[in-house]
């Protein structure tokens, strides 16, 4: 009827914005394509890291929803034993070059019970501080990357209010004995893909997704807050996916809602569903069979930076699967895969996105969430058959070290991926 306002159900609406920011994202696409003859030089306060994670590279694991979770898939092992061989790992970023290192501290570890906390637990993450001090390292250091103590599994995860207080004590923890480190820090890992995890393990049912969401936000701007008052001055992002669509359904819940409680964007890009269909085998958990659209990563930087352009941006994470470590069927190597990317970074910056750090996922191979046959490391680890946990370089290593020591691509290069 004429003269009534059209109003869109709540599901609509995200439809519509998806299809609105898909649309979006095709059109600043379609410009990459007109690439310029020539890239600038990063700066030299351009930050390079390499990246990994707790769980998935430790080993030696305590109770936590993922020790549990491992039982229904590939045998945890001890992964590939970053516990007791962060020196060794440590001193093979420096190699690299890079000046920034990602890792966890892990809440399963310092707080093993409600109220407890584990004083060996913190010596140990002293002691990876220190080793990163000596190479010259900055830490960006994740608080919650996927992985809760078992205890706070037992009283219900994210299906509870509990968990927001029971994080922030944990936060508090840690802030007051790293404050003054110069660290990064990121609160949340890919929040959305947590809920997913969680929910595809049975720990969040539908009818919580919503109440989740809630409680996710409320960890990340509640620990940004505590952040700020005990380490002032360090940055504090927690990092989101790209994904245009369908992602904005499920993704954009975070960033809308915490973007005034972010010092900088911290980005992880690997694919984009909207430019290649590939992405699907990315659901099936077989990413060596996903293909790469290296310029969707300027579309992505650039959609941040339309959205919150007064923040820096961070690539905390880009990387490239293999199969159980053997070539890619189109050939496509994580040596060009890396070049590429970095080619795309220098776009940005020369468009004027103020792209600060790029981290590579990841430093070595790991438990990739329920498999070792995923390699995305700079350092391939054959945790099945080698017991010795033998750190093999790749081909990127050589290529990650002469892109530091060169300020990025050759301002003339052209991508393999194009």
């Amino acid at each position: 009827m004429m003269g009534r306002r059209l109003e869109l159900d709540p599901l609509n609406e995200k439809i519509t914005s998806g299809l609105v920011r898909v649309l979006t994202a095709s059109l600043l696409l379609l410009t990459v394509g007109c690439a310029p003859s020539r890239v600038s030089r990063l700066p030299p306060t351009f930050h390079w890291g390499v990246a990994t994670s707790g769980f998935q590279s430790e080993g030696f694991f305590p109770d936590s929803n993922w020790t549990r979770y491992a039982a229904r898939h590939e045998p945890y092992r001890n992964s590939v034993d970053f516990f007791h061989r962060f020196r060794d790992d440590i001193a093979l970023a420096a190699g690299t070059g890079v000046d920034t290192f990602r890792f966890s501290i892990e809440w399963a570890r310092v707080m093993p019970k409600r109220g407890v906390v584990d004083e060996a637990a913190l010596r140990h993450y002293d002691e990876v501080f220190e080793a990163l001090e000596q190479h010259h390292l900055t830490p960006m250091v994740t608080l919650l990357h996927f992985v809760v103590p078992g205890w706070v599994a037992d009283e219900g995860g994210l299906e509870r209010d509990s968990i927001v207080e029971a994080y922030v004590d944990f936060v508090k923890v840690v802030a007051q004995r790293y404050r003054g480190r110069h660290a990064w820090w990121v609160p949340l890992n890919e929040a959305s893909v947590f809920l997913t995890f969680e929910r595809r393990h049975g720990a969040c049912r539908d009818e919580e997704v919503e109440r989740a969401k809630d409680r996710l936000v409320a960890m990340h701007i509640k620990a940004y807050e505590v952040l700020h008052a005990v380490d002032p001055g360090a940055p504090v992002a927690s990092n989101v996916v790209w994904e245009p669509f369908p992602a904005s359904l499920v993704d954009d819940w975070l960033f809308d809602r915490i973007r005034q409680h972010l010092d900088f964007i911290a980005i992880d890009y690997y694919y984009s569903i909207a430019f290649d269909l590939s992405v699907v085998h990315a659901g099936r958990g077989q990413y060596w069979k996903v293909n790469f659209t290296p310029s969707a990563m300027l579309t992505a930087l650039r959609d941040y930076h339309r959205r919150a352009p007064n923040l820096p941006v961070y690539v905390v994470e880009n990387g490239m699967a293999t199969d159980d470590g053997n070539p890619r069927r189109d050939g496509y190597t994580r040596s060009q895969h890396l070049m590429d990317h970095v080619h795309f970074v220098q776009r940005a910056r020369d468009e004027g996105i103020d792209v600060v750090g790029f981290n590579v996922w990841s430093l070595t191979d790991n438990y990739e969430w329920g498999d070792y046959r995923n390699r995305f490391g700079l350092y391939t680890v054959d945790v099945a058959t080698d017991p010795t946990l033998r750190r093999k370089e790749t081909d990127a290593v050589e290529t990650l070290r002469r892109l530091v020591k060169e300020r990025g691509a050759p301002e003339t290069y052209v991508p393999v991926k194009r």
